[in-house]
């Protein structure tokens, strides 16, 4: 079943702060990738790439830091909508991608991503930005 999640991006290295924080106050088990993890070097490297917290109560939020050489964060724009899915949901994903970028901006196309997964993001045409992950099929 494909599932839709909050995606929160923070200014000035916070995501592992607020990350903790929720995990903190909501439970659960919370997971983070960070930019060195998938090869950043440098200052980048200690922060959040990916940060998934997967509560008790059933509902996930994501977030990463924003660095502003690649995110400009801003109210209104710091929080993305993300839909994922498994690879046996692959085609319905890649139609709601096609679909909802139709007219908007693609930042990176639908693709194989470094992880293993496919994943893509765009803004609409109504200024919400999404992110796609569709994961790789099982070995």
């Amino acid at each position: 079943m494909a599932t839709l999640n909050p995606y929160l991006n923070f200014p000035d290295a916070k995501a592992r702060e607020a990350m903790e924080f929720y995990a903190s106050v909501l439970g659960g088990e919370l997971n983070v990738m960070t930019f060195g993890d998938m090869g950043t070097e440098g200052p980048m490297a200690t922060q959040v790439m990916h940060g998934q917290l997967e509560t008790p109560s059933g509902f996930t939020l994501m977030g990463a830091d924003a660095p502003p050489e690649m995110v400009q964060v801003t109210f209104g724009d710091n929080v993305s909508v993300s839909i994922s899915g498994g690879h046996d949901e692959a085609d319905q994903l890649r139609g709601w991608f096609a679909a909802l970028s139709e007219g908007g901006e693609v930042g990176q196309a639908l693709e194989a991503a470094p992880w293993g997964d496919e994943f893509g993001m765009f803004k609409d045409r109504f200024g919400i930005s999404w992110l796609f992950n569709i994961a790789g099929a099982p070995s």
